[in-house]
């Protein structure tokens, strides 16, 4: 069995520990963002931390209403712009803290007058030295280059930093998702079925909107670095302005499809791509009845889940299926050619 499996297979407790380990730094925050609101938060990430900076845009933006804006880290590191950071909040997001472009960021903006916050595994990291506070990702040690358990663990770090700035996130409902990635889990061996029909795929696309366009970044990179997929990821709304040309004839689409807010425009793409008789494979939830009749295959999720807290348990077949998928082409999921833990770069 892979870590990347096994690590997969950790996170029910490694959320339980993210959320109830948070509470000392989450006064912290509270206490100081009512003393002083940012008025724009800035994320500085790479990799999978970059994906679940894209999931934190949409939800602080959506629960806070404060502007969040995607750091540019060469703007700093190699264009040295000196930025008026007044009023921001800089939030650098690392599973190992090590990264050193982000650091550098980070570094520089606590120099211009940012706060400046750390979302990191390792609290021993230059992260967490460089960083004015931090909220730790609890995911303990991850042995798998593909990371898995850290995104989750990211993702419930951004609820947290939500509820900070006084956000509108429900603690009960954050509460709920160890349980309800514990049963997504319990899908593993149709989603293991489901891999093997994938066995001879080289491309692909992953599609999401809002809230889980983050997964569809996220899945696109795991197809990418474990299975050697050509994974192409957008937006629902993306899709639709000109890459949906690739698309044709039993051509692989995967699509994050929560009820909600999103359910409009991710239909008419599952409408559009069935047209083109694409072979899609949906994710969604008990919530959505209508997505079972719009895919090729269904992976559903038994829980009921609000559209605002679907990611974290989204995301859990998508790593299952590319786990499985990579053994079932004979590669290693743990050490993907080319690939290290720590990518350092400026």
């Amino acid at each position: 069995m892979s870590k990347m499996l096994e690590e997969t297979r950790q996170q029910p407790e490694a959320l339980s520990r993210t959320l109830e380990e948070a509470s000392d730094a989450l006064q912290k925050l509270r206490h100081r963002f009512q003393r002083h609101r940012p008025k724009l938060v800035i994320l500085v990430a790479r990799g999978t931390s970059d994906n679940a900076a894209q999931f934190g845009r949409y939800l602080i933006e959506i629960t806070t209403q404060i502007p969040v804006s995607m750091a540019a880290p060469s703007v700093v590191t190699l264009y040295h712009s000196e930025l008026d950071l007044t009023d921001a909040l800089m939030v650098g997001i690392s599973q190992s803290g090590e990264s050193t472009d982000t650091n550098a960021v980070l570094e520089d903006a606590r120099s211009r007058g940012a706060v400046t916050l750390g979302i990191t595994n390792e609290p021993s990291s230059a992260m967490a030295r460089i960083c004015e506070y931090a909220l730790f990702a609890r995911a303990e040690k991850e042995e798998s280059v593909a990371a898995t358990k850290t995104y989750a663990c990211q993702l419930m770090a951004f609820y947290l930093l939500a509820c900070a700035l006084g956000g509108k996130v429900d603690p009960e409902a954050l509460r709920r998702l160890p349980d309800q990635v514990d049963r997504a889990l319990r899908l593993e061996d149709s989603i293991a079925q489901l891999a093997a029909e994938y066995a001879a795929m080289t491309r692909a696309v992953t599609v999401g909107r809002g809230l889980n366009y983050a997964n569809a970044l996220e899945f696109g990179l795991k197809l990418m670095e474990t299975c050697y997929v050509v994974a192409e990821r957008f937006s629902a709304a993306d899709l639709m302005h000109g890459p949906i040309a690739m698309v044709e004839r039993a051509f692989p689409v995967f699509v994050f499809a929560p009820a909600g807010v999103t359910w409009p425009s991710i239909s008419y793409v599952l409408d559009r791509v069935r047209e083109l008789r694409a072979q899609t494979l949906v994710i969604t939830d008990s919530t959505n009845a209508e997505a079972a009749a719009r895919g090729s295959r269904i992976i559903q999720l038994p829980d009921a889940v609000e559209e605002i807290y679907t990611p974290i348990p989204y995301i859990v077949p998508a790593q299952l299926f590319a786990a499985h998928l990579a053994a079932i082409k004979g590669l290693d999921a743990d050490r993907p050619r080319t690939l290290q833990k720590v990518t350092l770069t400026m």
